[in-house]
């Protein structure tokens, strides 16, 4: 990792905020609430597009009703579970036996009643198994319950072209043309189903070495390393980067990867608000005047995690402010792309690009295989000292078995269609229209009366559902 005395000092500028801006840096106007500053920096070279988010509340009739149909479900729960405890009511879920009455339990008292009478009522929702290629439309496996969602049994039959609202699959490189998928199957025949192997052993193939010379020139760094597996990407990795006596400063709504990651470390942890940056130059103020607790001594290292998009919220991080803290502060910047990586800027290099940035202002790049690309696995770019160094120390490459190489194979195939390096224009087309189908998606959601959140330009889109009856 780069020696902090050599990053430049940066200077962060704020805009003049009105009367109608909130101290967050957000702006409301009609009742929706829109981040709508030039990435929070007064220089326009950076960013000239207009940054729009949108974070509506519900109107006041929506937040009645549906406190009051919780609290009609909550009511006939306790009802219910006294039924269950007095035996008028048959008790579906597992109970402990006397002799383990002592145990730890394993949920909290509320989350379990959750879980037994409000979010059984609509379970049928979630977890539906398919059984086709997660294209626009995809196909169902169906399944009945006899007993209110407590359990499901197969019925045998399919379900056909159900519209898709919950794949990740933003570039459709998750598909099953043969012409397409023909080099992945000659690796499978070459190589076989996976290496059985760590990458410190006999885990590295010229495969890997392939794909990781690919991701560095795809996104402009140095170097590259792959991970098999996304999650472990982040939890895995940021143990190796940071430990006792570094401070690590994460954004409240972090995956739950970069969570664990930070857990995992040994490092002091503190948490800013979400996508605000006074937030964060408060705590980068604090970490800097006060030190570490008792000894007051100077952090070893700070390190900032953030995420390009963020899934659960739509929103877009702000990264040129961002960028000018870390640099004025002398921090690292840590950014998970998982979500963004392809699916977001001119050619689909991420939040870097949608910015207009350079790949050297971010310390750690890290993405995943498993949205845009239609694979698995994960990667961590930039500097060659931080990848040299992740090669002898990450937990994932002295533990974890290697990507398998029919896998890399198709995140080779996806990156050289996003580069046109295979003498095509498909994988811009997919880009381009992918930001397209984004914009009109959103714009005629929030004409039709929907609640979305998120930026504008985010193929994350959050529709809020309020209503349990509704949702049901």
């Amino acid at each position: 990792m780069a020696n902090p005395s050599a990053v430049c000092n940066g200077h962060l500028h704020h805009q003049k905020q009105n009367n109608n801006f909130l101290k967050s840096g957000i702006y409301k106007k009609n009742g929706i609430t829109k981040g709508v500053k030039k990435n929070g920096v007064s220089n326009g070279t950076l960013y000239k597009k207009t940054f729009i988010e949108h974070f509506e509340q519900a109107p006041m009739y929506v937040a009645v009703l549906t406190f009051l149909g919780f609290g009609v479900g909550t009511i006939f729960g306790y009802l219910r579970d006294f039924m269950r405890a007095w035996g008028l009511e048959k008790r579906n879920i597992a109970a402990e036996r006397e002799e383990q009455k002592d145990f730890v339990p394993l949920y909290q008292d509320f989350e379990n009643f959750y879980t037994r009478n409000l979010y059984m009522r609509i379970r049928d929702n979630w977890n539906r198994p398919i059984c086709s290629v997660p294209g626009p439309q995809f196909d169902l496996m169906e399944r009945v319950t006899d007993d209110y969602n407590w359990t499901f049994r197969f019925t045998g039959r399919t379900i056909k072209n159900v519209i898709n609202m919950g794949s990740y699959n933003y570039l459709g490189f998750a598909e099953t043309d043969v012409n397409a998928l023909k080099t992945v199957t000659i690796e499978l025949q070459k190589y076989g189903t996976g290496i059985c192997s760590t990458r410190q052993e006999m885990g590295t193939l010229d495969k890997h070495v392939e794909l990781e010379n690919l991701v560095a020139k795809f996104l402009g760094v140095e170097d590259a390393m792959v991970f098999g597996m996304g999650f472990a990407t982040n939890s895995m990795n940021i143990p190796a980067l940071v430990g006792k006596g570094c401070l690590i400063l994460s954004d409240e709504l972090n995956h739950t990867s970069l969570v664990l990651g930070a857990r995992l470390s040994g490092a002091t942890i503190r948490i800013f608000k979400h996508n605000n940056m006074q937030s964060l130059e408060k705590l980068l103020k604090d970490a800097i005047i006060y030190g570490q607790p008792r000894s007051h001594r100077a952090w070893r290292k700070i390190i900032i995690l953030v995420e390009g998009i963020y899934s659960m919220e739509g929103s877009i991080v702000r990264l040129p402010e961002l960028v000018s803290l870390k640099k004025k502060y002398k921090a690292y910047l840590y950014l998970d792309e998982a979500h963004s990586i392809g699916a977001v800027g001119a050619t689909g290099r991420g939040v870097v690009e949608y910015f207009g940035m350079s790949p050297d202002d971010v310390d750690v790049l890290m993405g995943t295989f498993t949205k845009s690309f239609g694979a698995a696995g994960g990667y961590i770019a930039g500097k060659k000292d931080l990848v040299d160094f992740l090669r002898t120390h990450s937990h994932s490459a002295v533990y974890a078995t290697s990507m398998c190489p029919p896998v890399a194979e198709q995140i080779i195939r996806a990156m050289k269609c996003l580069m046109g390096l295979d003498g095509t224009t498909q994988g811009l087309q997919r880009v381009r229209q992918l930001g397209k189908n984004t914009r009109y998606f959103r714009r005629r959601l929030h004409e039709m009366g929907f609640i979305i959140y998120g930026n504008d330009d985010s193929p994350v889109v959050p529709l809020l559902l309020y209503m349990p009856g509704k949702i049901g």
